[in-house]
C-alpha cells in the first residue's frame, strides 16, 4: 500500500482556524517577552486562550489509512492602562502540533504571531499610533507588516492616516519566486485621505508601495513582485433605507505577465436597499485583474501572485421576513474566471426562530458551471455543476449550545469525470455541543463524518476550551 502525505487537509485547518507559513520578519522572542514585562503591572488585563484538539482518521482507496491528532493553541493579550491610560498592548498569535505524528505538520510543529504591538491613543483629534506587528486596512492598504502606524482627525471633516514598515513574507512559494519575492519586496509604506460627508458618510483616496528593489535576474520573464497602487473608497448612507460601499484599486506598476490589461486591478461594491419593513434587497459587483491585483501580495489567504485574467462577479440576495418565525433569503450569483470558465449559483434558504432557543433551517442551491475551459490540452475538461441541498438546527438553553449541520452536493457529470472517482455525491455531517462551565470557562466539540470522491469515509473529533480571565489593577482582585 502507499502511504498517504502526511498533511491536515486545507478544509479542516480553515475550518478551526489553522494553517500558517515561516515568516521572512519573524518579531524575535525576546520582543514578545519584553511586551509581556511591560504588560505586567497593567490597569486591565484580558487573556484569552482557545485550544482545539482534533482527532481525525481518513480512509482513502489507494493509501494506507492514516490518522491524525493535531492539537493548536489561539492566545490573545490585551492590557490597557500601561502607566497611561492611553497606553495599550495587543497579541495574538497560535501554535499547533499532531501529538500523534509530529511529522505531519511542518516537522515538530509550526505557528504564527498574527499581531502584536503597542499602541497609545492620543486624547485630542481621534489620534493613534501604533507599533509591532499589525494588519493594516485602509483604502488600498489590507497587508501584515512589522513598522508603524499613525492616524488622526484634521478640520474641515477630513482625516489622515499613514504606515510604514518589512511586508512579513510567507513562504507559500517554490524556491525562485520566493527568493525574487524576499528581494524585491524590502519595505512597505502607504497612506490614505478621507473625507467625511455629513450625514452622508465618508470617501477617501489612498496610496500603497510594497518594495523597491530590482529583480535579482534581468530577464523579461521574471514576474515583478513590487506593487504601487492607488484606490478610492466610498461609503455612503445618506438616509436609513439606502447604503453603498466599495472601492476602485488602480495598479500603478509594471505589468506582470498580462500582455496588454486595464489598469484597473479591482472594482468591488456593494449596495443595500431597505424597501419595506419585511424587505430588503443586496447586490454584490466584484472585478479583478488578478495579476495586477494580487502582484507581490503578502497575504497567505489570496490566489498566486503570478496568476494572469480577468475575475468577475455579479450577485444580488432578496430577504423577506413576513413577521413571525420565518425568513426567506432568495440569492444568485455569477462568476466568470476567465482562464478557467464561468458559473452560476442561485437558490434559497428558509430560516426558523422557534420559542426556547431553537433555530433551524434549510436550503437548496444549483450551481451550473457552464462554461469550462481546457487549461491543459493533454487532460479533458468537465464540468462541476451540481446541487447542494443543506439542512442545520441550533438550540441554547441557559448554558448549553448544540447545534447540527447537514449538507449534501449531488454532480451532473460523476459518470465520466474522473475527478470525481466517479461518484455521484458527496455528504458531510457535524454535530457540536458547548457548555459555558462559568464566566471564563467554555468547553465544546464536534463531531463530523463526511463521505467524498476523493475520502471514500472521513470521521473527525475536535474538542475546544476556551478561557479567559481579567485582572484589574494592581494588586486588584
Amino acid at each position: 500500500m502507499r502511504t498517504r502525505p502526511k498533511v491536515l487537509s486545507a478544509k479542516a485547518l480553515k475550518r478551526h482556524g489553522g494553517g500558517g507559513f515561516s515568516m521572512k520578519h519573524p518579531i524575535p522572542l525576546v520582543l514578545l517577552g519584553t511586551l509581556f514585562t511591560v504588560a505586567a503591572p497593567a490597569a486591565d488585563l484580558n487573556v484569552t486562550t482557545t485550544t482545539i484538539a482534533q482527532q481525525w482518521k481518513q480512509d482513502t482507496p489507494g493509501f494506507d489509512k492514516a490518522n491524525f491528532l493535531p492539537a493548536t493553541e489561539f492566545l490573545g493579550v490585551d492590557a490597557t492602562g500601561l502607566g497611561s491610560q492611553n497606553l495599550s498592548l495587543h497579541l495574538f498569535g497560535w501554535g499547533t502540533r499532531d501529538l500523534q505524528d509530529p511529522s505531519s505538520v511542518e516537522g515538530k510543529g509550526t505557528g504564527n504571531l498574527t499581531y502584536g504591538y503597542l499602541q497609545y491613543n492620543f486624547d485630542q483629534a481621534n489620534a493613534a499610533i501604533r507599533a509591532g506587528r499589525f494588519i493594516i486596512t485602509q483604502g488600498a492598504g489590507n497587508e501584515q507588516l512589522d513598522g508603524i502606524s499613525a492616524r488622526t482627525d484634521l478640520r474641515g471633516g477630513f482625516n489622515i492616516s499613514a504606515f510604514t514598515g518589512a511586508p512579513v513574507a510567507y513562504k507559500n512559494l517554490s524556491a525562485n519566486p520566493q527568493a525574487e519575492i524576499g528581494n524585491q519586496q524590502n519595505m512597505m509604506f502607504g497612506t490614505r485621505l478621507g473625507l467625511r460627508l455629513p450625514r452622508t458618510g465618508e470617501i477617501g483616496v489612498s496610496y500603497l508601495q510594497d518594495g523597491s528593489n530590482t529583480s535579482i535576474e534581468a530577464s523579461a520573464t521574471t514576474p515583478n513582485y513590487t506593487r504601487k497602487q492607488m484606490g478610492a473608497d466610498l461609503h455612503l448612507a445618506p438616509c436609513t433605507w439606502f447604503d453603498v460601499t466599495g472601492r476602485t484599486l488602480w495598479n500603478l506598476a509594471q505589468y506582470v505577465n498580462l500582455g496588454v490589461p486595464s489598469r484597473v486591478a479591482e472594482d468591488d461594491y456593494s449596495l443595500n436597499l431597505k424597501l419595506s419593513e419585511t424587505v430588503k434587497v443586496s447586490g454584490q459587483f466584484v472585478e479583478r485583474n488578478l495579476a495586477s491585483y494580487f502582484a507581490g501580495s503578502t497575504l497567505p489567504n489570496l490566489f498566486n501572485a503570478s496568476a494572469a485574467g480577468v475575475f468577475k462577479a455579479t450577485g444580488g440576495s432578496l430577504t423577506w421576513t413576513p413577521g413571525g418565525p420565518v425568513q426567506l433569503v432568495v440569492d444568485a450569483r455569477r462568476t466568470a474566471r476567465e482562464n478557467y470558465g464561468d458559473s452560476t449559483r442561485c437558490g434559497a434558504d428558509l430560516r426558523f426562530t422557534f420559542s426556547g432557543g431553537l433555530l433551524a433551517g434549510g436550503g437548496f442551491h444549483r450551481v451550473n458551471a457552464f462554461r469550462v475551459v481546457q487549461v491543459d490540452p493533454a487532460n479533458q475538461s468537465y464540468s462541476l455543476s451540481h446541487d447542494e441541498a443543506r439542512v442545520w438546527a441550533m438550540w441554547t438553553k441557559g448554558a448549553w449550545v448544540a447545534s447540527l449541520d447537514a449538507i449534501r452536493f449531488m454532480y451532473a457529470d460523476a459518470a465520466v469525470n474522473p475527478d470525481l472517482n466517479f461518484k455521484s455525491s458527496e455528504t458531510e455531517v457535524v454535530g457540536g455541543l458547548g457548555c459555558q462551565l462559568s464566566a471564563g470557562l467554555k468547553v465544546s466539540g464536534d463531531l463530523t463524518y463526511e463521505t467524498t470522491p476523493i475520502y471514500t469515509k472521513q470521521v473527525m473529533g475536535l474538542l475546544r476550551v476556551e478561557y479567559r480571565f481579567g485582572l484589574t489593577g494592581l494588586g486588584g482582585k
